[in-house]
């Protein structure tokens, strides 16, 4: 089973992430350090990732999910994954880049029955705090609008876990806890 921990930049993903990767004893991966030299660079100068930026990036990420799957254990990824699209490239790499296209006829699912996502939800105002407080990180507070700006929130059909960032990060890992002993089968159960 893989979590894919999503949010706008400054919503916890990482924090959630390691704190769940201790926790649950599973692999994490860090989807910012999948990003090019460039992409970096780019945000450090406060200019916002186009989707051609992203590409590149969301593809290297789901060879990470392929890796995991194909070995067949359990780890958290994560990734921003502000829209649908990028999502879809998560799960399908580049079929979803092809189905995207004008006249395709390529029909990709919407879901993975072994991949959910959670959603990092929070308001504006309070994660912008979170970014100009935060240190060492590249990506600046002002890019946080553009990424409010590109988030389409993920809908129940796409296996998704909504979790609110006012909680503290014990309580988020229980309610995580919670959904993978729900949707393991019982001779899985942690």
């Amino acid at each position: 089973m893989i979590y894919i921990i999503m949010g706008v930049s400054g919503s916890g993903k990482s924090t959630l992430g390691i704190f769940l990767s201790k926790k649950l004893n599973w692999p994490f991966h860090e989807g910012d350090s999948f990003h090019s030299k460039e992409n970096i660079e780019k945000m450090a100068r406060g200019e916002p990732l186009t989707d051609q930026d992203r590409f590149p990036w969301l593809l290297k990420v789901h060879e990470v999910i392929q890796r995991e799957k194909c070995s067949g254990c359990d780890a958290l990824v994560a990734c921003s994954a502000l829209k649908r699209q990028y999502r879809q490239i998560l799960l399908h790499g580049s079929r979803a880049l092809s189905a995207s296209s004008p006249g395709s006829q390529l029909d990709i699912s919407s879901s993975s029955p072994d991949v959910f996502f959670i959603y990092l939800h929070g308001d504006y105002d309070f994660i912008y705090q979170r970014l100009a407080t935060r240190q060492g990180h590249y990506m600046r507070a002002d890019l946080l609008r553009s990424q409010f700006d590109a988030l389409e929130p993920p809908l129940n059909e796409e296996n998704v876990l909504t979790l609110d960032i006012r909680k503290g990060v014990s309580e988020m890992a229980a309610e995580v806890e919670k959904h993978i002993m729900s949707v393991k089968p019982s001779t899985e159960k942690l």
